[in-house]
C-alpha cells in the first residue's frame, strides 16, 4: 500500500471518528432534553449510532477503529461529565459489546481479519438486517411495553452474636457509618458523609447526606411500621444521586434470636430500577445493593461494646425474593 493511500485511510478515518462523535454527542443531548437519559437509548444505541458512523471507512479492522473511536469517546466523556463517569464506567461493557457486534455484522469476515477492498462497506442484506435488529434493543424503557419489570427485592440475613435485645438496642441507636464501605462503592459512587436521627417508633426519622462530586444529596426515610422484631422504613424524599440508577421504595429489618448470644437479622431492601437495559444493568445494581444490605447489617445492626471493640457477625445465606 502506498503512502499516499494510507494518509488518504488514516484521514478518512479521522474525519468518520470526528463525525461518528459529534453525531453520538448531538443524540445524547437530544436523549437528555427528551428525559431519555436513562434508557437503552442510551446504552445501546448511541453506541450502535457511533459504530455504524465508522463503518464507511475501510482500516485495517473495522472492530479495531470502533472500539478506538469508543474509548476516545468514554474517555472524553470523563472529562464532560466529571462526577458522572461512574455511570461511563459501568456501561463501558456495554458500549464496547455493542460496537463489537456492529462490526461483526457489518462483514461476514472473522472480526479481527483485514477488511478485503472487495467486500461491500455494511456486509451482505442479511447482516444488514442484522444491524436493524439493535433498533429494538434499543428501545426499552422508551416505549410503553418496551421494558422489563423494574421493582427490585433483594434479601440478606446474618447471624450477629448478641441478644435480640442488643440488636434491637442497635437499630435504635444513631446511625454511623464508620467502617471502610466494600470496594465497589469506593470507584466512585455516592459517599454517606453525615447521618442524623434514632429511634424505632413510628414516625422517627433517619437522614443520610450523600456527596457525589459536588452534589451533596440526602436520603430521609421514616419509620412506617414497628413491631417486636421488625421494622420498616420508607423514603419520604431523596434528592441524592442514587436516584439516577434506583429508586428505593423500602428498608425492612427483621431479626429472631436463635440461640443465646445469636441472632439472626434479616435486611430487605426493596427498589425499582431506572437504567436499562434490564439484562445488563439489573444485576449489577442488585449485586450493589446486596453489598449495601451486608454492609447495613455490620454497621446498624451489630452491638457495638465499650472500647470501640463491636460484635461479629456471620453469612447465613441471602436470596432474591
Amino acid at each position: 500500500m502506498s503512502d499516499s493511500h494510507t494518509a488518504a485511510s488514516a484521514r478518512r478515518t479521522l474525519v468518520a471518528a470526528i463525525a461518528g462523535l459529534t453525531v453520538a454527542s448531538i443524540a445524547y443531548r437530544l436523549l437528555i432534553s427528551a428525559s431519555l437519559q436513562h434508557t437503552s437509548l442510551v446504552f445501546i444505541g448511541i453506541p450502535a449510532l457511533l459504530a455504524l458512523a465508522l463503518v464507511a471507512v475501510q482500516p485495517k479492522t473495522s472492530a479495531g477503529t470502533i472500539h478506538k473511536t469508543i474509548a476516545l469517546a468514554l474517555c472524553m466523556s470523563g472529562i464532560v461529565f466529571g462526577e458522572g463517569f461512574i455511570c461511563i464506567l459501568m456501561a463501558s461493557p456495554l458500549f464496547f459489546l455493542v460496537g463489537a457486534i456492529v462490526a461483526w455484522l457489518r462483514r461476514p469476515d472473522p472480526l479481527l481479519e483485514p477488511d478485503d477492498e472487495d467486500t461491500p462497506v455494511g456486509g451482505t442484506t442479511a447482516k444488514r438486517l442484522g444491524i436493524m435488529l439493535l433498533l429494538p434493543m434499543s428501545l426499552e424503557g422508551v416505549m410503553p411495553g418496551l421494558e422489563m419489570n423494574r421493582t427490585e427485592v433483594v434479601t440478606v440475613s446474618r447471624v450477629v452474636f448478641a441478644d435480640a435485645d442488643a440488636v434491637r438496642t442497635a437499630l435504635a441507636a444513631p446511625m454511623r457509618f464508620d467502617r471502610p464501605l466494600p470496594r465497589f462503592f469506593r470507584i466512585g459512587f455516592p459517599t454517606p458523609v453525615a447521618m442524623d436521627g434514632e429511634g424505632l417508633a413510628i414516625h422517627d426519622r433517619r437522614s443520610v447526606q450523600f456527596l457525589h462530586g459536588h452534589h451533596p444529596g440526602n436520603l430521609v426515610l421514616a419509620v412506617t411500621s414497628s413491631a417486636p422484631g421488625a421494622v420498616m422504613l420508607s423514603p419520604i424524599a431523596d434528592d441524592s444521586y442514587i436516584t439516577h440508577w434506583l429508586s428505593w421504595r423500602s428498608a425492612e429489618v427483621r431479626w429472631t434470636e436463635i440461640a443465646k448470644g445469636q441472632t439472626r437479622v434479616t435486611w430487605t431492601l426493596r427498589y425499582e430500577r431506572r437504567l436499562d437495559p434490564a439484562w445488563y444493568f439489573a444485576p449489577l445494581e442488585r449485586y450493589g445493593v446486596r453489598l449495601a444490605a451486608e454492609y447495613l447489617i455490620e454497621t446498624l445492626a451489630t452491638p457495638r461494646v465499650h472500647g470501640g471493640a463491636e460484635h461479629t457477625s456471620q453469612h447465613a445465606g441471602e436470596g432474591h425474593p
